[in-house]
């Protein structure tokens, strides 16, 4: 169940205030399974940790967003900005990642399994250890001399 109390403080906007509430409450963990944050600017939060499955992120601006660590499994990530996150060891199992926009996101030791990856772009992204089945890669567009 999401957390009613963070997902207000998304919403407020400010990205400053949100990543001091998580510097203040470091071991707090961030509940916002099943939420709708589409088109929300959440660029540059720290998100690291946070249960975000089966929520809706599509066309969300998560530029540089820490979400490592995140559980994100089953979520809709379509279209969505992800350039330069931090999704390093983050569960993306099942995710939408159709048309998102990757280029440059450390997706070190991430679980991608059975995450679609359609038209994904992913130049530029580390990739190091991540479970990313073949096929799968193979669908997102990538830069001319690979990752």
């Amino acid at each position: 169940m999401a957390n009613q109390q963070q997902l207000d403080l998304l919403k407020q906007g400010v990205a400053t205030a949100r990543n001091t509430w998580r510097e203040e409450h470091p071991d707090t963990p961030i509940t916002l399974n099943g939420v709708d944050l589409s088109e929300a600017n959440l660029g540059e939060l720290n998100l690291a940790g946070a249960d975000l499955s089966q929520a809706n992120l599509s066309r969300a601006d998560l530029n540089n967003a820490n979400l490592s660590k995140s559980t994100l499994a089953q979520a809709d990530l379509s279209g969505s900005n992800l350039a330069g996150a931090d999704l390093s060891d983050a569960d993306l199992r099942e995710a939408n990642l159709s048309h998102a926009d990757l280029n440059g996101a450390d997706l070190t030791g991430a679980n991608l399994q059975s995450a679609d990856l359609r038209e994904a772009l992913l130049e530029w992204a580390t990739v190091e250890g991540a479970l990313i089945p073949s096929e799968q890669l193979s669908q997102a567009k990538v830069g001319p001399d690979g990752m």
